[in-house]
């Protein structure tokens, strides 16, 4: 009974023992497998190593499951286990004994040598210390345990272990210090992977998503080697120079971005081809081999008369005329016309030493009004004129003031202000003499002279 008391309380520390992480994707790991017990090198029977692996002659085994480890990771190499053996002792060196029981409960920090030179995996030594408490039928003693060893990893989550360890003995009246070998298998646990995907989430940048190992347990749902985090279209598989989109016509606009997804063209264009050169894609352009506005459709702008005036600026589309007059030819006074005009100019008298007109002059007026509108293309200046009787000051204002009212009059017939100018001249143009009342008559005039 109280051998099966020992055996539940190393069993008991082996299941019940909580740390800390066995590697970094499973931190768990539960061992177990046969244990081989042997007192012959240790220096107190044997000298050291003396026969260390003398099998038939030296070690205690039972042909059954004897030893169990459960561990956990600490990280950066470290991890950390309890372990609970059990074996019959029949031999102490070359001296037999009679069916001993023997019991074991240990603890050890364990450093995985891998750490120091990134090694293979699937080989896996280790160095161990620890201490632990072990029983040879009724005499029990504490020790101190030194580990070598190393596990052969078949996958990521199961290996053969093999170690041996140096259990010094604190009282080596009551227990010999002795080494005991371990064969077994060793079983990781523990990784937490949400989505099930075969990465674990602490390396899994996409943790709660089904994904692939070559990116990190992200998805790539098009299958375009990219993933879909870093995938501007990920449900069409796509090219890496254009983040993962597709160019169905390879002009190097990805289709999201292309306006013309079929048709070649340049990314200036959006990926639309622009023939002529005139800013209008092909796909709108009505005259795509000839160079035309987009206000046109991309065609050229018509000049039907061929004046250089284009149809859309021109107001007489079927006759030559200049920019100037909107595309509209000049009609140009003629010499009868200006003849009438300069009877009707004759005819403008004002009241003495005054810009107003005498009874009878604004029906003249109205008849030079109506061949300037005849003649709209013609432009007028008018010259005011007086005799030289008075101050030659107030025969120049005079002048100017008549010339002007002789404008404002045509304005407020609707005569373009732009197409008329007035100006006086004072006493300074005489067409007679001055010494006779006739030639003075003649000289208080106004005249109208076309311009242009």
């Amino acid at each position: 009974m109280k051998h099966l008391k020992k055996v539940f309380f190393v069993l008991i520390l082996c299941i019940g023992f909580n740390i800390n992480a066995q590697d970094e994707n499973n931190p768990w790991s539960i061992g177990f497998g046969i244990n081989a017990v042997d007192f012959y090198p240790t220096n107190e029977l044997g000298g050291w190593f003396n026969e260390f692996v003398n099998v038939d002659d030296h070690y205690n085994i039972i042909p059954s499951i004897s030893r169990v480890r459960v561990g956990r990771y600490l990280g950066q190499g470290f991890g950390i286990g309890v372990s609970g053996s059990l074996n019959k002792i029949d031999k102490i060196g070359d001296t037999g004994a009679s069916d001993l029981s023997y019991y074991g409960a240990d603890l050890d920090i364990k450093y995985a040598l891998n750490n120091l030179w990134g090694g293979k995996k699937w080989f896996d030594p280790f160095l161990a210390i620890g201490g632990g408490y072990t029983w040879v039928d009724n005499n029990g003693v504490g020790t101190a345990n030194g580990s070598a060893g190393f596990n052969l990893w078949l996958s990521d989550f199961i290996g053969f272990n093999i170690q041996s360890t140096y259990k010094h003995s604190f009282d080596a009246d009551r227990v010999l210090p002795h080494f005991q070998h371990a064969l077994g298998l060793v079983i990781k646990f523990g990784g937490k992977d949400t989505d099930g995907d075969g990465v674990y989430d602490k390396d899994d940048e996409c943790p709660e998503v089904f994904g692939l190992e070559a990116f990190n347990g992200c998805p790539d749902t098009d299958g375009d080697g990219i993933k879909d985090s870093d995938d501007a279209c990920p449900e069409t598989a796509g090219l890496a120079a254009l983040n993962g989109c597709p160019d169905a016509d390879g002009d190097g606009v990805a289709d999201k971005d292309d306006e013309c997804p079929n048709e070649k063209g340049t990314a200036a264009n959006n990926g639309c081809p622009d023939a002529d050169g005139d800013g209008v894609y092909d796909k709108d352009d009505k005259c795509k081999d000839q160079a035309g506005p987009k206000e046109n459709n991309g065609c050229p702008w018509p000049d039907t008369d061929g004046d250089g005036v284009l149809d859309k600026d021109d107001n007489c589309i079927n006759e030559v005329g200049p920019a100037s007059n909107q595309g509209c030819p000049e009609k140009v006074i003629t010499v009868e016309a200006k003849k009438q005009l300069d009877e009707f100019a004759n005819s403008i008298y004002f009241n003495s030493s005054k810009s107003s007109f005498r009874p009878g002059v604004a029906e003249k007026l109205d008849l030079i009004v109506e061949i300037m509108k005849e003649y709209k293309d013609s432009k007028f200046s008018i010259e005011g004129h007086t005799d030289n009787s008075g101050p030659d000051a107030l025969n120049q204002k005079l002048s100017d003031s008549r010339a002007k009212s002789v404008l404002d009059y045509l304005v407020s017939k609707g005569i373009d202000p732009n197409r008329l100018t007035s100006k006086g001249y004072g006493e300074s143009k005489p067409i007679a003499p001055n010494n006779t009342r006739a030639g003075r008559a003649k000289n208080r005039r106004v005249e109208i002279k076309v311009t242009n």
